[in-house]
């Protein structure tokens, strides 16, 4: 009997993805052999790697100003190719709103940017989304749109002229996005898109251009990885393959539209359920940032444990909180569906019933 996975990445997949990926497992399409076995420069893989960016780019309602790039490294390499191919010598500004942010910070101080933190909400364990006021003239403004820790997200974008560079890993592919101003966006995708591996940017081409001239590595250079429509090297084939396989199903499932709708009832569930509670279950975030993607919340250290444990008994797996927050969470992405949420609430009001 599967369990009901609520854990923040790697993270559970669509049922129907894991059946056909098993059912090609061993042979792809009747060809013979696993998609693992067959070289990225042959003509069955290319097929994958090229349709999967132009799914991509649909999902998102992308045109040809952006290119779109498959990389290793997962997210946390981009917190050093970001700056080491974007910043231009001047002031590169973020907002710190949670561990992510804070790394990518760190990274760009080593590489001796000039790093400006325009806002942060750390002084408050980050449970909300601070007042963020970019300048017009930095080389580039960052922001993490979802923080998988703390449960809390953008629920809109900073309206910045100066680039804006999104590190949405944890909302990737969980609602529609408006590009008009932002100049590179990017994620590991093993929460909705996929498994480990593989990170996917989207980047705007005046971006690429700015890499093209810059004294880096072949490998850590966006306009090598664009020129070469990241066969560059070898490519993470099983990951990518995983990925084309998600933005199948996310297009059958009637596109972001319905993927956000469904989102939002499954979090408004779960936040109705701790807020009902009578204080026993305690949110961290500020209502007004919640993640519809991380649900971070407690009851207190004797019994946040024994919720988890007792949680475990009954299916319900990857609930217990990040070590830096503690307390519990419930990563509920796409593949998760409205009818396993109910099934965690059920056990959260008995779980109050016998504890409270």
């Amino acid at each position: 009997m599967r369990k009901i996975n609520f854990s923040a990445g790697p993270s559970t997949l669509p049922l129907e993805i894991l059946e056909h990926a098993r059912n090609e497992l061993c042979d792809y399409q009747g060809k013979g052999y696993s998609i693992m076995e067959i070289s990225h420069r042959s003509k069955v893989f290319e097929e994958i790697h090229f349709g999967a960016m132009k799914r991509a780019k649909e999902i998102y309602g992308l045109n040809d100003e952006y290119e779109i790039l498959f990389l290793h490294g997962g997210a946390s390499l981009q917190f050093a190719m970001i700056p080491m191919n974007l910043s231009l010598g001047g002031i590169c500004e973020y907002a710190n709103t949670g561990i992510w942010t804070s790394k990518a910070i760190k990274e760009a101080q080593i590489l001796g940017v000039n790093v400006k933190v325009v806002a942060s909400s750390e002084e408050n364990e980050f449970n909300h989304i601070p007042d963020i006021d970019f300048s017009d003239h930095a080389d580039y403004a960052y922001i993490c749109s979802n923080n998988t820790i703390y449960g809390t997200q953008f629920k809109d974008y900073p309206k910045t002229k100066s680039p804006l560079i999104v590190d949405a890993s944890s909302d990737f592919f969980s609602k529609k996005i408006d590009f008009s101003n932002i100049a590179l966006f990017y994620g590991g995708i093993q929460k909705n898109a996929g498994i480990s591996g593989l990170s996917c940017v989207f980047i705007r081409k005046d971006m690429v251009e700015r890499s093209r001239y810059k004294n880096l590595t072949s490998m850590l250079k966006y306009s090598i990885h664009a020129e070469n429509q990241s066969l560059y090297n070898t490519p993470p084939t099983f990951a990518i393959y995983i990925f084309d396989l998600e933005t199948k199903w996310i297009l059958k499932q009637g596109g972001l539209d319905q993927i956000y709708n469904r989102n939002l009832k499954k979090a408004t569930m779960l936040y109705d359920c701790i807020d009902l509670s009578e204080g026993f279950y305690k949110g961290h975030a500020y209502k007004k940032d919640r993640s519809l993607m991380n649900v971070s919340f407690s009851i207190n250290k004797d019994l946040d444990p024994i919720f988890v444990q007792e949680a475990e008994k009954e299916g319900l797996i990857g609930l217990k909180g990040h070590r830096i927050l503690g307390g519990i969470r419930a990563s509920i992405y796409n593949a998760i569906s409205l009818e396993q949420v109910q099934i965690l609430c059920e056990f959260m009001e008995e779980f109050k019933r016998k504890y409270q």
